[in-house]
């Protein structure tokens, strides 16, 4: 004789379905699912929606805080050498590849002649 049986287990905020398969009064074999116990105003999926929530919201301002810092760090930035002919030196020496982005961005609105400009200051400054 084989006999299915679906006994519940409740802990907390957990129910533990079991499968069991009986042969001849012996158990021969048992499946366990975990469940979020509905009872406790948990259902499946929002209740895990629920706990990701925290989280999500963490990494969202994470990233945006992160995203502020960039734009407000880049427009700091693109303010000191747009206004210091000293400072863009001093990014010619230590960062060459932001000073040449700096440079294009202000020939793509149409300021040309300061790449020109800095090279003569700093060419007559070496003599």
């Amino acid at each position: 004789m084989v006999v299915i049986s679906f006994p519940n287990v409740v802990q907390g905020p957990l129910v533990y379905k079991s499968l069991e398969l009986r042969a001849n009064g012996h158990l021969t074999g048992m499946l366990t699912l975990n469940l979020l116990n509905q009872k406790a105003g948990n259902s499946g999926t929002a209740g895990m929606a629920r706990t990701m929530e925290p989280l999500a919201k963490k990494i969202f301002k994470g990233v945006l805080v992160v995203e502020l810092v960039g734009v407000f760090g880049a427009y700091f930035l693109f303010n000191k050498m747009n206004t210091s002919q000293d400072f863009r030196q001093t990014m010619s020496k230590k960062f060459p590849f932001i000073l040449e982005v700096y440079y294009k961005s202000i020939e793509q609105s149409g300021m040309y002649g300061v790449r020109e400009q800095d090279q003569e200051k700093w060419l007559n400054s070496k003599n």
